[in-house]
């Protein structure tokens, strides 16, 4: 890491670091540093505090209408808050005249962006370019490394300690806050979203006023369980017209979709390149794909890892299990229900949640469902042109991996066959379990609340193999995409927002405020996102290591009708209405009628 003292530059005054950004002569100079949006707040506040106070020690000083304004601008773009001309020479601090005419300046140096508030192009909203943003992120790091520089450390010692505003200071590439679109989207009633109902997505929720004032449009967003959000999506695929711009697609849905026709091939309406495909986790971009046409966009890459507590083991001499056999004598180890403690939670309800764990407890044991071909790190899930596709569940693999489900019962909570998504993290954040099968979607029950027990002690892994086979961290989460009955004339502005709630700077945005999925590597990489959580160096680490694979839930159309069909036979064998297997051979006689289908 670079020290500020040492980087071979001489020290700047206040005044030469607002002439060199903040001038209105002169072209852009390229951002070498540019910061994320929450740091850039923190230097905004930290510049209206201190020249406040200068104003207020020195009588004969004078207003900068440049930098008021900009402070303005650039808060409220971050803040997803209109701002008109009026509003913005009223916060430059001189007199209205001058204010409009400083404006201008900013205007005409391309500044500031006008984006029109009407179809009649009479009124407009403003917002800070990608030039002044490229200064303001410039200006922003600068500010905190000359802060750290001469006012973090008392000592000489101290100096040379990376420290600003209270936090460490980190060298890095981050990713700029959100750019407003030039032009506001033309999309009649807003644009109009239908997706699961997971942290994330509320996450998205939660910012859609800021979102509203990046596309320039109003967002109705709707949220479902992931059962009813299949049933929605066929049920709008009857439908004469779209009731919406932009659908969430569970990963293992993408075959069916794309098969039944109720998605718009990503490459018919948009160029492809403008979404960086090379950006995203490769088993996240891979499983957009049917017949090697792209579906969705990645919005959710969450791979289904395992939680455990680190300063449980610690205390147990016991190290993370690499194997299915190290996790269960680890659960055994520390389970104690005396203590109310139990050794791990999982998908165990009747239905998706428990065909979900089944499919991916095969996985761990090196069975697809599937004769799916082997490949460098797995099998090869693009199975859109075969038509010799028979199932694997009823084989002795399949058998291992459902003994294994028998066996973690054991050391379960007395509630784990009514435990699912949710159900099973929310006791481990309590504080109550030491291991769980979680998505890294459902983290923030824990990395978000420092009363949680399992705050700052969670591990990450993934998931531990059987003797035939290999770590494993199953991917899921979700893709957005354009549903293909959407009316003409709203298809190219759907596209461009979802583009826009897809980029980078958009799902770093999403992390900030609670998410805890990256599907990009340039956000799993950014110095901001990474102080807020290991799991991503950690999931990055399992991409690098070919461990992110989709085929342990194959996308074929009739997954969901499988998943489920694998999730009640399964759940009879657990409760002991019948044997390991005779669920396997139900779940394949069960399956074998719905692939045929």
């Amino acid at each position: 890491m670079k020290n500020p003292k040492k980087d071979g530059r001489a020290p700047l005054k206040m005044q030469d670091i607002m002439n060199d950004n903040l001038s209105t002569q002169g072209g852009a100079k390229q951002a070498t540093s540019p910061i994320g949006g929450a740091e850039l707040l923190r230097v905004i506040e930290f510049l209206e505090a201190f020249t406040s106070e200068v104003d207020t020690a020195l009588e004969v000083t004078s207003p900068n209408p440049y930098l008021n304004m900009t402070l303005t601008l650039i808060r409220n773009h971050i803040e997803g808050k209109t701002v008109t001309a009026s509003t913005l020479v009223d916060s430059s601090g001189v007199p209205y005249a001058t204010g409009r005419r400083k404006l201008d300046e900013m205007l005409t140096s391309g500044l500031v962006e006008q984006r029109p508030r009407t179809k009649s192009g009479k009124t407009f909203s403003l917002h800070p370019s990608a030039n002044l943003m490229s200064k303001w992120d410039q200006l922003s790091g600068r500010v905190q490394r000359l802060a750290g520089q001469n006012l973090g450390a008392s000592n000489k010692d101290d100096a040379e300690k990376d420290y600003y505003f209270g936090g460490s200071y980190m060298d890095g590439k981050t990713i700029p806050a959100p750019q407003v679109l030039p032009e506001p989207l033309e999309l009649t009633g807003g644009v109009r979203i239908l997706v699961h109902g997971d942290p994330t997505f509320m996450v998205m929720e939660n910012l859609k006023r800021q979102f509203e004032q990046i596309i320039g449009a109003k967002i109705n967003q709707r949220a479902f369980s992931i059962d009813r959000l299949h049933e929605e999506a066929l049920r709008n695929f009857d439908r004469k017209v779209s009731r919406y711009d932009i659908i969430a697609v569970d990963l293992p849905w993408i075959g069916e979709f794309a098969e039944k026709g109720l998605l718009l091939p990503l490459d018919s309406i948009l160029d492809i390149e403008r979404l960086d495909p090379s950006d995203f986790h490769t088993a996240g971009w891979q499983g957009t794909h049917w017949a090697g046409r792209p579906y969705g966009v990645p919005s959710q890459t969450t791979p289904e890892l395992l939680f455990y507590r680190k300063d449980w083991f610690a205390q147990a001499g016991i190290e993370p299990p690499a194997t299915t056999e190290q996790l269960l004598d680890a659960a055994s180890n520390l389970h104690n229900p005396s203590r109310g403690r139990y050794g791990i939670a999982w998908n165990a309800a009747r239905g998706t949640a428990l065909g979900h764990q089944f499919m991916m407890a095969c996985a761990d044991f090196g069975q697809p469902i599937l004769n799916l071909h082997p490949i460098a790190g797995g099998y090869n899930a693009d199975v859109a042109n075969r038509n010799d596709l028979e199932l694997t569940i009823d084989t002795h693999l399949g058998l291992q991996a459902a003994e294994y489900l028998k066996n973690l019962l054991d050391f379960s909570p007395p509630d784990i066959l009514s435990m699912s998504w949710y159900e099973r993290v929310r006791p481990y954040a309590a504080g109550k379990i030491a291991m769980a099968y979680g998505y890294t979607l459902l983290a923030p029950y824990f990395e978000s609340d420092p009363s949680s027990p399992a705050f700052g002690e969670t591990g990450y892994l993934p998931h531990p193999a059987g003797p035939s086979g290999q770590p494993v961290a199953p991917v899921g989460g979700y893709v957005l995409g354009i549903p293909s009955n959407i009316s003409q004339e709203r298809r190219s502005a759907a596209a461009e927002a979802l583009i826009a709630f897809t980029s980078p700077a958009a799902q770093k945005l999403y992390v900030q405020n609670g998410s805890r999925t990256a599907p990009r590597y340039s956000v799993g990489a950014d110095p901001e996102v990474r102080r807020l959580s290991s799991i991503f160096e950690a999931v990055d680490a399992m991409s690098w290591r070919d461990e992110l694979q989709f085929w342990p839930r194959p996308p074929i159309p009739q997954i969901a009708k499988i998943i489920h069909i694998c999730g009640e036979e399964m759940h009879d064998m657990l409760r002991g209405i019948i044997s390991p297997r005779d669920a396997l051979k139900n779940s394949q006689s069960r399956a074998e009628i719905a692939l045929r289908t």
